[in-house]
């Protein structure tokens, strides 16, 4: 699939207010069609070759202002909920668990069971947000590519390096929220048992919402570092997320199954 369609697919399948956020490729890409079809004519080091590197290096420097915004917002977001999360187990727990100040098996499974949902919606939106750091690197890189072939030019290197040190591309801190996320679910939520598990896959519930954006995501993720044009020094680290088909049970089954109360 090609990168355009790509884009165009990740921007429908993500959040609702996150469109506008990603990279202005099909602009990019017009820019970079306007200054090759001159190239011919412009002497590399000349001004107007200058001028033209420099028109191209400005919007560049906008999207990647667009992302760091918009990532950092998201990064703050999440930090605030994992924490608002953690409480709400704890208060849940000490008030209406088995050795609660007012132990009670009904309210304790409902909460339980909201706070459940929540964690899982909240564990998407992260998976969410380190696609959307994926996919604006992939797209920057891409486009740099294109310029540097079809121009003459040698920008691609010199300015990835600039694009590592970028908030939007360090995705440590999301990714380890996600791993805390798993296992709160682990230690919070117990497995339900193999009929459970086999009524729950069997019931359609991975083609819901949030859910099934994050499937996309993770495929996305795993596709784009299959050795596509970007692969080599240029390629994305390894994914430092679980399997896919791994989240797929591990989310379907903790929004279907009843709490068991420990």
């Amino acid at each position: 699939m090609k990168f355009g369609k790509r884009l165009k697919q990740q921007i429908q399948e993500t959040l609702p207010g996150w469109g506008d956020k990603f990279l202005s490729y099909k602009e990019l890409k017009k820019l970079v069609k306007s200054i090759s079809s001159c190239a011919p004519q412009m002497m590399s080091g000349s001004v107007e070759y200058g001028k033209a590197e420099a028109e191209f290096v400005y919007l560049l420097n906008n999207e990647i202002d667009k992302f760091n915004a918009f990532f950092m917002e998201q990064e703050e977001d999440f930090i605030i909920r994992h924490k608002e999360l953690q409480q709400r187990i704890g208060r849940v727990i000490d008030t209406w668990g088995p050795n609660g100040s007012e132990p009670s098996e009904t309210d304790y499974k409902e909460e339980l069971g909201k706070i459940r949902k929540d964690i899982v919606d909240f564990h998407g939106e992260m998976v969410l947000l380190i696609n959307y750091s994926n996919i604006n690197y992939t797209g920057l890189a891409k486009i740099l590519k294109k310029y540097d072939k079809r121009t003459g030019g040698l920008l691609r290197s010199p300015y990835i390096q600039k694009v590592l040190q970028q908030p939007f591309f360090t995705t440590d801190l999301i990714s380890k929220l996600v791993k805390e996320c798993e296992s709160t679910i682990d230690s919070v939520f117990p497995p339900p048992s193999d009929v459970e598990r086999g009524l729950i896959l069997g019931s359609g519930v991975a083609g819901e919402g949030i859910f099934r954006n994050t499937v996309a995501a993770l495929l996305n993720m795993q596709q784009i570092r299959k050795g596509s044009s970007t692969y080599g020094r240029f390629s994305l680290p390894p994914l430092n997320l679980p399997d896919q088909s791994d989240v797929i049970q591990s989310q379907s089954l903790q929004l279907s199954s009843p709490i068991a109360i420990p």
